[in-house]
């Protein structure tokens, strides 16, 4: 596919705090780090930064710690974005104009992270801008399409090959929600018009939700310990959640993406 030579998308309102991803950046260097470690060029790429690219170095600091040798180039479609945020370039970690057709040149990104960008467009963009994003990632590379509240306690994202979204992740705060469905608002743009009866993605929060109320005996021993007898639940009556407890226990649930894709 042709990469487009002018920026793909729009500016979005930038809006972005200290550690507002640190939900996604946990998966990013845990259950993605193989990725990563396997790459001939552990480039990384942070599409959308927003007014401040505060999230963008600390995702440089966390890869360094799994890649020492990753490199993480922050895209932003607004030019006054990226001059603001060449102060805090340095060896490993750059900024430049773009969007969607990640303007990497010949190099090809292993990870993207896309946050808070594709909620903002037209639903009937989303699956072009996963085609674009996904044509330019290296073999076996993931970009990740996910929204979160404004202080990252409530976060749900897609993990996309070249052949579109392969996974769906919720991860929530212990404490900070009620039910599991207090994530609804933060769908991702392709699921957050399908939370209505009928629709897989309502079908599935439903039943974590059941299976949270469910738990409520081991609530006693944390909101950890019912997360993950939560997960369990799931599973056992048929859904297939994917990794295990290690992952339960810091409030994340995932399933493939065909449990929730939009019929």
């Amino acid at each position: 596919m042709p990469v487009p030579q002018r920026p793909v998308g729009s500016i979005t309102r930038g809006t972005t705090n200290p550690n507002r991803l640190r939900r996604s950046d946990r998966y990013l260097t845990g259950v993605l780090a193989p990725v990563l470690r396997r790459a001939t060029d552990p480039l990384l790429v942070d599409l959308g930064f927003g007014a401040a690219p505060l999230t963008t170095v600390e995702l440089w600091q966390r890869v360094r710690v799994v890649r020492p040798d990753a490199e993480v180039v922050g895209i932003e479609i607004d030019p006054g974005r990226v001059a603001a945020a060449a102060s805090h370039a340095r060896p490993g970690l750059s900024f430049r104009r773009g969007g969607f057709e990640i303007p990497t040149g010949a190099r090809s990104p292993v990870l993207v992270r896309a946050f808070n960008v594709l909620r903002q467009y037209p639903v009937a963009e989303v699956p072009g801008a996963w085609a674009l994003a996904g044509s330019r990632l290296a073999p076996g590379g993931v970009l990740v399409d996910g929204t979160c509240d404004e202080l990252g306690r409530l976060a749900t994202w897609l993990c996309c090959t070249a052949d579109g979204p392969q996974t769906f992740t919720l991860s929530m705060r212990p404490g900070a929600f009620t039910v599991p469905s207090d994530a609804a608002a933060r769908l991702p743009k392709a699921l957050i018009h399908r939370n209505v009866p009928g629709e897989r993605v309502h079908a599935f929060l439903a039943a974590a939700d059941a299976a949270w109320l469910a738990a409520a005996a081991r609530s006693p021993f944390g909101t950890r310990q019912r997360w993950t007898a939560m997960c369990r639940e799931l599973k056992a009556t048929g859904w297939p959640v994917l990794h295990g407890p290690a992952r339960w226990r810091l409030g994340e649930l995932t399933v493939p993406w065909a449990c929730v894709a939009p019929r």
